[in-house]
């Protein structure tokens, strides 16, 4: 992987921005594996939703991008659609081990 200083062209460019969002994108799916597996220790709906959880992990990931120079806002609208993607997905892994 190149240092953005070191793309000569936009295609350069271009060709790291993919190869970061490509890693990106394994991160979540793998990020999603451990959400199937939390499952198992959950016992009912309200550990799936786990509002205190949810608020901590904003606020932590808010944290997170303002040490890294970005703004917190955008990482927090990110990470609230990342996270109701992975309650919907552990509710119905939830609901199938119910039956």
């Amino acid at each position: 992987m190149k240092l953005p200083n070191e793309c000569r062209s936009i295609e350069e460019v271009r060709k790291e921005i993919d190869e970061i969002d490509h890693t990106i994108i394994g991160l979540i799916g793998k990020r999603l594996s451990y959400i199937q597996e939390i499952i198992k220790y959950k016992n009912n709906v309200d550990e799936v939703y786990s509002k205190k959880r949810h608020l901590a992990v904003i606020n932590e990931r808010r944290e997170f991008a303002a040490n890294l120079h970005l703004d917190p806002d955008v990482i927090e609208s990110v990470y609230r659609i990342l996270m109701d993607y992975f309650i919907k997905e552990q509710l119905e892994l939830f609901r199938n081990k119910q039956k």
